[in-house]
């Protein structure tokens, strides 16, 4: 496996995780439970989930109204955007 499949199969997993990160925070938070901070959901996303954070937001309707989460999650998603870009570059390799 090289560089850009590894990164690949990264971004597929974090994304796979923080979306359900953000689905089961949501049901915790309608049922009174103990919630994942938010920090732990961000740093979800700039692991490489922005992408799966941006899609739970939109469908479990979370987080949404938070400042933080409508501008640090599509950060998230440029920066692993050129993260990827740079890997590429670097190795010659191509998506």
């Amino acid at each position: 496996m090289d560089l850009i499949q590894g990164i690949g199969l990264w971004l597929v997993v974090i994304n796979l995780v923080t979306l359900a990160l953000y689905g089961l925070d949501k049901k915790r938070a309608k049922s009174g439970q103990w919630r994942i901070p938010e920090q732990t959901l961000l740093l979800a996303a700039f692991a490489g989930g922005g992408a799966g954070a941006l899609a739970g937001m939109e469908l479990f309707r979370h987080k949404t109204r938070k400042p933080a989460f409508r501008i640090l999650v599509p950060v998230s998603i440029g920066l692993w955007v050129v993260i990827l870009a740079v890997a590429v570059w670097k190795t010659g390799g191509t998506l």
